[in-house]
């Protein structure tokens, strides 16, 4: 199955590491993402083939997009939130790295033109959801760093963050939505994991594991106790069909409204 992607659990080269391509033969989701990591002091000067987003993942970096500045330092993925940039084919990215530098990057074979941007941790939401949702189990950070309603109508992808409790869930209650999705997994500690849930089947991940998500496969997670977990998530509009909101699975939707009884123990 090509669903779960679990070889890089002993980290990532010096350089890029494909991870999944757009044009894939089997359980294609459209989307390619790669692992980048670059050097202290390395220089790089990248043009884009295709709509193309670099989520920093950790260190100093700074440089121009299409001779737009930017200036980004991140050394947690848990405690601070979302620095990014999003451009179109053909852009130019030059930048040098003050540390050793990690991105993750996103691209869809859309070569459609639209305004490169930069994302800041100040611009990004680090949004509560499920704050009292049954007991606090579901409480996590939802950072939706550009979508539909933000993006240029010529961009196809969508890209945001999750940060899960230690012991809770996420992406919770189990939803569901046509459009094809990655998630990219980082815990608090190496040895640190979770479970993914696709439809039927649950996946136990761990630190750097890629899933790839297809219609209709319903998708919550949960975190194992001890263990921060932490997740890219990146969505691809299709044709005609734009992703917007999540449909969330009928039997659990309960469990969304504040004042939803559920058991606790007596004593």
């Amino acid at each position: 199955m090509t669903l779960h992607i679990n070889k890089h659990r002993d980290g990532f080269a010096l350089g890029k590491t494909s991870i999944t391509r757009y044009d894939e033969a089997e359980d294609n989701v459209a989307i390619s993402l790669d692992v980048w990591k670059l050097e202290a002091g390395e220089s790089i000067s990248f043009t884009m083939e295709h709509e193309t987003a670099l989520l920093l993942m950790s260190g100093a970096v700074s440089g121009e997009i299409n001779g737009k500045p930017f200036n980004f330092n991140r050394s947690s993925l848990f405690d601070e939130s979302s620095s990014c940039i999003h451009a179109a084919a053909g852009s130019l990215l030059e930048a040098r790295c003050e540390t050793e530098t990690e991105f993750t990057v996103y691209s869809c074979d859309n070569i459609k033109p639209f305004e490169a941007r930069v994302f800041y941790p100040d611009a990004v939401e680090n949004e509560p959801r499920g704050k009292g949702q049954v007991d606090g189990r579901c409480l996590r950070y939802v950072r939706t760093i550009f979508d539909g309603s933000t993006s240029d109508a010529n961009a196809e992808l969508v890209l945001g963050e999750v940060v899960t409790m230690q012991g809770g869930w996420s992406s919770y209650p189990p939803h569901h939505h046509s459009q094809p999705e990655i998630y990219h997994y980082r815990f608090t500690e190496p040895q640190g994991y979770g479970h993914g849930e696709l439809g039927e089947t649950v996946l136990k991940v761990r630190h750097n594991d890629t899933v790839k998500i297809l219609s209709p496969n319903d998708h919550a997670q949960c975190a194992a106790p001890g263990y921060g977990m932490y997740y890219s998530w990146v969505i691809r509009h299709l044709p005609g069909n734009p992703y917007t909101v999540p449909e969330f699975t009928a039997e659990h939707s309960w469990t969304m409204d504040p004042d939803a009884p559920f058991w606790q123990p007596k004593n």
